[in-house]
């Protein structure tokens, strides 16, 4: 059974799997920022042996949005 995908922005009802083209969820991302965070534990014999610990914060630079520091940052 195929399914027909819906356009994300139809005025109908959604009733499928809706499709986003990617360009417009890098926009809506960048836009108002993501999170991004996530653990890895290497075990062996339930004994962890590796932890890897990801946290990320994915946003755009807008030139309107002052910098919060007074001289212009740290670089």
């Amino acid at each position: 059974m195929q399914r027909e995908v819906v356009p994300w922005d139809s005025p109908e009802p959604l009733t499928g799997p809706i499709g986003v083209p990617l360009v417009d969820l890098l926009d809506r991302v960048l836009a108002t920022g993501v999170v991004i965070s996530g653990d890895l534990v290497i075990a062996i014999a339930d004994v962890p042996l590796v932890r890897l610990s990801l946290n990320a914060l994915l946003s755009s630079v807008n030139e309107r949005v002052p910098a919060p520091w007074v001289d212009g940052g740290p670089l």
